[in-house]
């Protein structure tokens, strides 16, 4: 987004290397009275060049769901959803929560170690379930429902989970749900990018400086929790 590559500008860097992608979906124009127009030509007059690891640096090994799984402090991680020939690779991942506890105990613990937002964490299911399994994905991952009911997972941290798609897998009654920004699920992976640039570049690496953006892009900026009951008399 424009303000990320405004900071970068402002640290006069040469290369921007970000997961999610300027153009995710095709355009017809990058003037500059639109706000995908504007970013390119931020890059194109600040001569800096722009790197995009979305789809691989979700399925990469280590990737997202390691990066986030890691945070979460799960232990035996492999691939949720594993990709055919390649077992360590694949999208989302599934581990032990070692610490062991409730749901509730869990949502608490996701929501004090992941990056602050003003949505916070949304928990579903029973907060009395027992979490020892857990299944992790970084990003929307609601379209993999199938996958995490046939990991044996107790509980799945994920974003952006839609209405039905998380009340019928709340149906199944066997799985808890922990819904968290898609920025925040995404974050963690930065440091692990910049820890992987610099070992590729080997001796190389004490002539580059490399920094790990704390923006909080989040699309939303309040959280005002609803107080009214759902009561049938409502205002004409």
């Amino acid at each position: 987004v424009q303000a990320v590559i405004e900071q970068a500008i402002s640290w006069g860097a040469d290369l921007l290397v970000t997961h999610h992608p300027l153009l995710l979906r095709g355009v017809h124009s990058i003037a500059n009275d639109g706000p995908k127009g504007r970013a390119v030509t931020s890059l194109v007059r600040a001569g800096m060049a722009l790197h995009v690891a979305h789809t691989n640096a979700d399925l990469a090994d280590p990737g997202v769901s390691d990066a986030l799984a890691t945070l979460l402090g799960l232990t035996d991680l492999r691939p949720l959803e594993p990709l055919p020939g390649t077992p360590r690779l694949g999208l989302g991942r599934v581990g032990t929560w070692s610490t062991g506890g409730t749901l509730a105990d869990f949502g608490r613990h996701v929501a004090a170690v992941l990056p602050a937002t003003p949505a916070g964490v949304r928990i579903g299911g029973d907060p009395d379930r027992r979490i020892r399994t857990v299944a992790v994905c970084g990003g929307a991952g609601d379209d993999l429902f199938t996958a995490v009911r046939s990991s044996g997972a107790d509980a799945y941290v994920t974003a952006d989970l839609r209405h039905h798609p998380a009340s019928e897998a709340l149906e199944h009654g066997d799985l808890g749900l922990v819904d968290v920004s898609h920025w925040a699920s995404e974050w963690p992976w930065l440091a692990q990018c910049e820890q992987a640039l610099r070992r590729g570049l080997g001796p190389r690496a004490d002539s580059v400086t490399t920094r790990v953006s704390e923006l909080v892009t989040d699309a939303f900026g309040l959280h005002e929790p609803s107080a009214a009951s759902p009561a049938l008399d409502l205002p004409a």
